[in-house]
C-alpha cells in the first residue's frame, strides 16, 4: 500500500501551471508534513492524493491504483481528507448522525458500524458532545468531529489541512494522541501546516516544496539544517532550533535535546 505520484503536473489553465514534475512515494504509517508558503502546491497535492483534482499528466497511484479510475466516494474510503475549516465538512444536525452517516450510506451491520464509532469516537476524545448539533460546538472541538466522521471507514490515509489552527493546549494533546493511535494502526498522516513545531515535534519526514516542486525530502533535521531550502520555501525553523543555532549548539530541535548539548558542551 502506498500514494505514489508520478512525474505529476497540474494546471488550472495552460497559462497558469501550479505542478510541474512532482515526484515522491508515502508508506503506510508514515507522517508526513508537507511545508512552504501559500502558493507553494501543497494544497494541490494533497487533493490530487485522494482524487478531489486528477493530474493535467503523470499519474498519481493509491494501493497500485490510478485515482483517475476510483470515484471520490471510493477515494474517501482510502484516503481520508479532513478540511481547514470543520464548516466545509459537517452538516448533519448532531455529532453522532455525522459519524454515522458513512455507515448508513453503505449499509453496514449495527454491530460493525457501532465498533467503528466507538473507535472513532474514544481518538477524538468528543464523546461528551457525540448529542450535540455541531454548529454549536466551538471551533477545536468541531475540528476534531470532522476527523472522527472520516476516520470511521477504515482508511489507509488520513490527509489533515492545518490541524493545529484554533487548538489550545489540551486540544494539542488530543491530536498528539490520536497522532500515536493512527501510526499504532498503519495509518499514514499528511498534513500541510505552516505549524513548525508541529512538524518538529510531531512528524518523522517533512516536504519542503516552493513553486509547485519539491525542493527537499527528508527528516526534520535535516530539512530544517538546509539555509537554501528554508530560504526558497520561506521558511523558519522552530523556536527550538533557532534558539540551539544562536547558542552554538548546531541543529537541535527540540528542548530536551538543546538542554543535553549543554550539559555536553560545558
Amino acid at each position: 500500500m502506498s500514494i505514489e505520484l508520478k512525474d505529476v503536473a497540474f494546471a488550472y489553465d495552460e497559462a497558469s501551471p501550479v505542478l510541474s514534475g512532482l515526484n515522491m512515494s508515502i508508506a503506510p504509517g508514515e507522517r508526513v508534513a508537507i511545508v512552504g508558503q501559500n502558493g507553494a502546491g501543497k494544497t494541490t497535492t494533497v487533493k490530487l492524493m485522494n482524487g478531489l483534482l486528477k493530474p493535467t499528466s503523470g499519474s498519481v497511484l493509491v494501493n497500485g491504483t490510478d485515482t483517475s479510475k476510483m470515484t471520490n466516494a471510493k477515494m474517501a474510503q482510502t484516503v481520508a481528507y479532513v478540511f481547514q475549516n470543520p464548516d466545509d465538512q459537517l452538516f448533519q444536525s448532531d455529532v453522532y448522525s455525522e459519524l454515522a452517516y458513512i455507515p448508513k450510506y453503505l449499509k453496514w451491520g449495527k454491530q460493525d458500524t457501532e465498533q467503528r464509532l466507538e473507535r472513532a469516537i474514544s481518538m477524538t476524545g468528543i464523546r461528551p458532545f457525540v448529542d450535540d448539533n455541531p454548529a454549536d460546538l466551538p471551533f477545536a472541538i468541531k475540528k476534531f468531529v470532522a476527523i472522527a466522521a472520516v476516520l470511521v471507514p477504515r482508511v489507509d490515509f488520513v490527509i489533515l489541512d492545518e490541524p493545529t489552527a484554533g487548538l489550545d493546549g489540551r486540544g494539542l494533546e488530543i491530536l498528539q494522541r490520536m497522532l500515536d493511535r493512527l501510526h499504532e494502526d498503519g495509518i499514514g498522516v499528511i498534513t500541510i501546516t505552516h505549524d513548525m513545531r508541529f512538524v518538529a515535534d510531531s512528524f518523522d519526514r517533512v516536504i519542503a516544496m516552493a513553486h509547485g516542486k519539491i525542493q527537499a525530502d527528508g527528516t526534520p533535521g535535516e530539512v530544517f539544517a538546509r539555509d537554501d531550502v528554508l530560504a526558497e520555501c520561506r521558511l523558519q525553523r522552530p523556536t527550538a532550533a533557532r534558539i540551539a543555532r544562536e547558542l552554538g549548539l548546531g541543529n537541535h530541535l527540540g528542548i530536551e535535546e538543546i538542554a543535553a548539548a549543554m550539559i555536553a558542551k560545558k
